[in-house]
């Protein structure tokens, strides 16, 4: 291996989790893509070399790659330029993006409203819009011919209770479309929510942690492990 997990030392009892033996065992080499926006180009919220992509490679088997595309900021609508530059021998591809399209409309949970009616009407139609740019970036991917996991939108770590709250709420109607379109698609669904948790996974209220990244890059590789792809 080029490394091993974060938090492992490297001694003689160093006990190597199960899914990474499962893939040490892998006859041959991946190349592991990633897509979409800061969740995994995380290097600008985290210390030198604790980045998402770095906990990835650390503990990638021997002579697997992984290869970082993915844009701080980007959205749905900007995915497709990143597909152009995947490299010919990639094997799978993993997308994560949406949050950024939810933050553009952030504004829709303090606005004043006459009545509730007016607040699912500017939400369907936003959504609408989210789920035709999300449809064309997992559209994009798949004229790869590559297996592609793409991942929810995680929850965040707002400091105000109330706001989570309505973030939270507002988040799940983003990620029943990327649920749906990961259906229609025949895509594997990496759930974002169940990885990251808690306050340690954040470094701010949007981005990952060193803790989050390394958390992300597991579930990353235990994806790989159950797909067998």
């Amino acid at each position: 291996m080029q490394g091993l997990p974060v938090g492992c030392s490297c001694t003689k009892n160093t006990t190597i989790a199960p899914f990474l033996v499962a893939l040490m065992q892998a006859n041959t080499p991946k190349n592991i893509v990633l897509l979409g926006d800061s969740i995994f180009d995380n290097a600008s919220y985290v210390k030198a070399g604790a980045a998402v992509i770095d906990h990835l490679e650390a503990m990638l088997p021997t002579q697997w790659r992984a290869v970082l595309l993915a844009v701080d900021g980007a959205t749905a609508r900007q995915v497709a330029s990143q597909v152009r530059s995947i490299p010919s021998d990639a094997t799978h591809l993993f997308l994560s993006v949406g949050g950024n399209d939810a933050l553009s409309h952030s504004e829709m949970l303090d606005a004043p409203v006459r009545s509730s009616a007016d607040t699912w009407r500017l939400l369907a139609k936003i959504i609408s819009e989210f789920e035709f740019d999300y449809r064309e970036a997992v559209t994009a991917c798949l004229r790869k011919n590559l297996p592609l996991t793409v991942c929810t939108i995680y929850n965040g770590n707002f400091p105000d209770v109330d706001y989570q709250l309505r973030a939270s709420v507002a988040l799940q109607v983003f990620n029943d479309s990327i649920a749906r379109i990961s259906r229609e698609k025949g895509c594997d669904l990496l759930e974002l929510r169940a990885v990251c948790t808690t306050p340690a996974h954040y470094a701010n209220p949007i981005e990952p942690s060193e803790t989050g990244g390394r958390q992300i890059a597991r579930a990353i590789l235990e994806m790989l492990e159950r797909s067998k792809a």
